[in-house]
């Protein structure tokens, strides 16, 4: 409890201010994110969960693809959720939790969901492998976790992923090296099937895990 409190208390340090601008300067690279909106293709009625919400921009877009899908959010940053709240209204369930230990039921009253985000969130996370298995377990059966972060840029020039890694640790971000490797093994569990893709020259990366029905 001590290191989420922790966490906690530095994400809402980090983004106290910086959520006031997150949306208008993170469009330019947190790249992938309306591609895995745009491909989420929710059934009619479903439970969309977005884990680590942020300011509730992907929310707000799904409402605008998928109007008739339930919305449900959680973040550890009230701050972040200031802004969620003030964006989504009474579009979307919301709470306060960590991303590496919740009880979707307790928190919204509903557990299962046909879709569960997580958008460069992963690569914020220290326990990131705890917080993907826990959003995997949220999936009722045929349902899918959608995953985009930040790749290894093992494509790109050296002097550009110097500057983006430099640029990113000043907001505690480190990219996952084995995330695909970790989606395996839970579609795996899940006997399930993984799509996996390399975006952007190895920018970002972008998963679909889909439980079996």
């Amino acid at each position: 409890m001590t290191n989420a409190l922790s966490h906690a208390d530095l994400m809402d340090r980090t983004y106290r201010h910086q959520r006031l601008i997150y949306d208008i300067t993170r469009r330019y690279y947190l790249l992938g994110r309306d591609r895995l909106l745009r491909d989420l293709a929710p059934p009619k009625g479903a439970r969309v969960l977005e884990i680590a919400c942020g300011t509730g921009r992907n929310l707000a877009r799904v409402k605008a693809l998928y109007p008739d899908c339930d919305l449900f959010g959680l973040d550890i940053s009230e701050e972040m959720l200031r802004s969620a709240r003030a964006r989504l209204g009474s579009q979307a369930k919301l709470v306060q939790a960590d991303a590496t230990d919740f009880d979707a039921g307790a928190l919204f009253g509903t557990s299962g969901f046909d879709r569960v985000v997580l958008s460069y969130s992963l690569s914020m996370i220290p326990d990131w492998q705890r917080a993907l298995r826990l959003a995997a377990a949220q999936l009722r059966p045929g349902g899918a976790l959608y995953v985009v972060d930040f790749g290894q840029q093992n494509d790109l020039p050296q002097w550009f992923r110097g500057l983006l890694n430099t640029w990113l640790a000043r907001f505690h971000v480190t990219p996952r090296v084995d995330l695909e490797a970790q989606l395996r093994d839970l579609a795996v569990e899940h006997n399930g099937s993984l799509r996996f893709e390399h975006l952007y020259r190895t920018y970002a990366q972008f998963g679909i895990l889909t439980r079996s029905d």
